[in-house]
């Protein structure tokens, strides 16, 4: 077991590693590329201590076709917050299907999610339906794992330009293999393998998120469109 797994491990250490070591590990990882960052993780930590989410958004085969090969038994969360694209459901089972995904649901607490609903919290307070229908699912969940997987890119958002490899966010190891991933390099691989995008992508949506929420759009821009959120929270 690496000095980093133990230290994570330690029952006394409950906010994961201290700002030292999270420093070293990401001396460690940057000259390493995605896929061998990914490998490394599974050798430095436990991997039933590892947590993966997917949106199964725009280019998620990307991520999750790496992601299988590499270790086939993880078990990627999917929020569902009820309020997806029928085509995003869609691309979750096809892409489950093609690379044998290990997939499970988070969802809100049914009355909470149903008080979301009824209020039209999307409208009127979007930050609070994100709470209920993203993040308190998520929150729910992270006690049980060390490390959580993420496929932000830095380009996408300013917030994610500022984000490194390893962080800690809320109590738990945050590990970002992709975020200096360039737009062109995910393209080159996408092409390579030939990936599906999702149905919603020839469309016109660059960032697909809830119903309610998402129009079409370059980037980001189309994402809770004239207010000035821009993240839903999980990664703040």
């Amino acid at each position: 077991m690496s000095e980093a797994a133990s230290i994570v491990q330690s029952p006394s250490n409950t906010a994961g590693l201290s700002a030292q070591a999270i420093n070293e590990l990401n001396e460690r990882y940057r000259p390493l590329n995605f896929e061998v960052r990914l490998h490394k993780l599974y050798t430095d930590f436990k991997p039933e201590k590892i947590m993966v989410t997917s949106s199964f958004a725009a280019t998620s085969a990307y991520f999750l076709h790496i992601i299988s090969r590499i270790r086939p038994e993880q078990i990627i969360f999917f929020i569902n917050t009820g309020f997806h694209f029928p085509e995003t459901i869609m691309y979750r089972d096809y892409l489950t299907k093609l690379y044998h995904l290990r997939v499970e649901d988070l969802k809100a607490d049914d009355y909470q999610h149903q008080y979301s609903e009824k209020e039209k919290l999307y409208e009127t307070d979007p930050d609070f339906c994100c709470t209920i229908n993203k993040i308190n699912p998520l929150e729910a969940i992270k006690p049980n794992y060390d490390i959580w997987v993420s496929s932000l890119m830095n380009w996408q958002t300013d917030h994610r330009a500022g984000l490194d490899i390893f962080e800690e966010r809320r109590g738990i190891i945050k590990f970002n293999p992709m975020i200096d991933v360039t737009r062109e390099e995910r393209d080159a691989y996408i092409r390579e393998h030939d990936l599906p995008f999702h149905p919603l992508v020839e469309g016109g949506y660059s960032s697909i998120g809830c119903t309610h929420c998402t129009v079409k759009g370059e980037g980001r821009s189309g994402r809770w469109m004239g207010k000035p959120k821009t993240e839903c929270g999980l990664h703040l």
